[in-house]
């Protein structure tokens, strides 16, 4: 095994580096460490070479994950080929699109971070020296995200890519039109046989949802951010080109392994976050990304809170039109060049930071030197915004002192007052609004649903979707201390801090209280005086939930603000192995 060293990578300055892998493998007292490796296929030869972990998400619980398998396998040819071994593993992926509107729903934003543990355990467990991480659903991109700069060790990430839309009736449609086809055969504008025949078209193929929510949203950022090769998020989950770029994938990590490359805390700084807050304000993209962008930046131990993700999108113009709030779908990103695009046309206006490292080595102003212009429908040219400041805005006030979200991108109307409607959890919301029994003008309140609260912080997409469907959605808003999806459209906004069960002013409303969004000038209130919210609070005791057990309880124990990421660790994780 003396040869080994021979193999290694350089450090800066062309220092030999070792491999945290010789850990498992070097030494008398490691015979049995690699028998267990032999057995797993892997020769003297391949022992002598990096270990990289190749992780994906793959299962068949959602079409959103069915596109990795075969991508996985490419990247390891690509770890191969550049003189590596390829160490295959899975995780967990919960889907969205079947828990949404029950008690599942409360597993989800739980299984970001039970992605991110269980790479880290792997990873460090094994003293793996690379990693190609591989997500497809919605918390399986940040999750992948936070364990690759948890971890640091040379590491890309793959997004699965999206579903190709589906067509009704001449035009394309979505997982949204579905949804909000509910409501429209509650109120007589649809029929049962028109939803069932949309039902059935809405998702021709696997991939994630085809329009700017939750995955894509996070795929743009992750080739923003630096951790994805540019130009790879936006290729359909179902075109061969995602092979050849796998592949790459790995031989970028190796690359960067050999030599000196960029590690993730290398790359994920505070300009490459707000550079990640960028892309998410100029394509219209998911309030979750306000979520998760915090979530990442704790790994590296960075405080970025909602108002520095607010101070972004507050400048940055919204440029892309997708749906929801617009026309064009992932596939249609693709056509025109991809992300670059979007990048190339934000970076030329001043407003992301160039000189960011992307895991290539390279600044992002490098990488995008070639990147074509915007096409003008797609995406908008500088001199032709859609709207001056972004598709998401940050609302604070008496109601929400610490921030609340709101998508604005689509609305017609930033302004909307009118009297509380209070409902205690998600359940007791959707039996009223299922029979449509609340009037235009009212402000839905959904509380108890925050991370502590619900806890798991669920998604509202069944109701809002509904509300839509119904002819609603602008003509009440809704307010929640859970999480929208990124499919949401509409006077809804979400995440607000602090939340009810941490005694947050929602906590504190009433039926009929005053409520009042002005989302032009980022405020949200309830007509109040300070004197009558205190004495609500004297009087407020927080709500008695049922015994929690296993991963709820474990949540609920250690997750905290949604303003801070709803994460569960205190962020900057230093390991015992890091030297390695």
């Amino acid at each position: 095994m003396n040869k080994q060293n021979e193999k290694q990578g350089k450090g800066n300055g062309g220092t030999p580096r070792r491999l945290r892998s010789r850990v498992t493998i070097e030494g008398l007292d490691r015979a049995p460490h690699r028998a267990f490796i032999r057995a797993t296929g892997i020769d003297d030869e391949d022992m002598a070479k990096p270990f990289v972990g190749v992780v994906s998400t793959h299962g068949e619980v959602t079409p959103c994950t069915m596109t990795l398998a075969p991508q996985t396998e490419a990247a390891k040819k690509g770890v191969i080929a550049a003189g590596g071994t390829p160490i295959g593993f899975t995780t967990i992926s919960v889907s969205d699109g079947v828990s949404m509107n029950h008690p599942g729903m409360k597993m989800s934003l739980v299984s970001r971070e039970v992605i991110a543990d269980s790479v880290e355990l792997v990873v460090q467990g094994h003293a793996y020296d690379g990693l190609v991480a591989f997500g497809g659903c919605d918390k399986n991109l940040p999750g992948m995200m936070m364990a690759i700069v948890r971890c640091n060790v040379p590491s890309v990430f793959m997004y699965g890519g999206s579903a190709l839309p589906g067509r009704w009736r001449g035009r394309d449609v979505d997982m949204i039109d579905t949804y909000e086809g509910v409501g429209a055969v509650i109120t007589g504008d649809m029929t049962e046989k028109e939803l069932d025949e949309l039902e059935r078209v809405c998702l021709p193929t696997i991939g994630s949802c085809a329009g700017q929510f939750t995955a894509n949203t996070m795929g743009m950022v992750s080739e923003t951010i630096g951790l994805a090769l540019l130009g790879s998020s936006m290729i359909p989950g179902v075109y061969d080109e995602r092979m050849h770029v796998a592949e790459e994938a790995g031989r970028t990590v190796m690359r960067t392994l050999m030599g000196d490359g960029p590690r993730p805390r290398d790359i994920v700084t505070r300009k490459a976050l707000e550079n990640a807050c960028a892309i998410v304000a100029a394509t219209g993209g998911s309030t979750n990304a306000a979520l998760h962008i915090p979530a990442i930046a704790n790994e590296a131990g960075i405080k970025f809170t909602l108002d520095d993700v607010a101070e972004v999108l507050g400048r940055t113009p919204l440029i892309a039109d997708l749906v929801p709030g617009g026309k064009y779908h992932a596939k249609d990103v693709y056509d025109i060049g991809g992300v670059p695009v979007i990048l190339k046309t934000l970076l030329d206006g001043g407003y992301i930071h160039g000189d960011c490292l992307t895991v290539t080595g390279e600044t992002l102003a490098e990488a995008l030197a070639d990147a074509p212009a915007a096409d003008g429908n797609v995406v908008r040219p500088l001199d032709k915004v859609i709207s001056p400041t972004g598709g998401v805005t940050v609302l604070k006030g008496n109601l929400c002192p610490d921030g609340a979200l709101l998508k604005v991108a689509g609305l017609k109307s930033l302004v909307h007052e009118g009297p509380a409607l209070v409902f205690d959890g998600e359940e007791a919301c959707m039996e009223v609004v299922g029979k449509k029994a609340y009037e235009a003008g009212s402000v839905i309140i959904i509380r108890n649903e925050g991370p502590k609260g619900g806890p798991g912080m669920r998604e509202m997409l069944g109701v809002t979707a509904l509300i839509y469907g119904q002819g609603m959605g602008e003509k009440v808003a809704l307010l929640t201390d859970g999480r929208f999806s990124g499919a949401t459209r509409g006077m809804c906004i979400g995440y607000a801090s602090p939340e009810a069960a941490s005694g947050g002013p929602i906590a504190l409303l009433q039926n009929g209280d005053t409520v009042r969004i002005d989302a032009e000038n980022g405020t949200i209130s309830v007509d109040l005086s300070d004197a009558e919210l205190e004495k609500r609070r004297a009087a407020w005791a927080p709500k008695v939930r049922p015994g929690l057990a296993g991963a709820l309880q474990k949540y609920a124990a250690t997750v905290g603000p949604a303003n801070l990421g709803a994460v569960t660790h205190s962020g900057n994780l230093q390991w015992e192995g890091d030297e390695l």
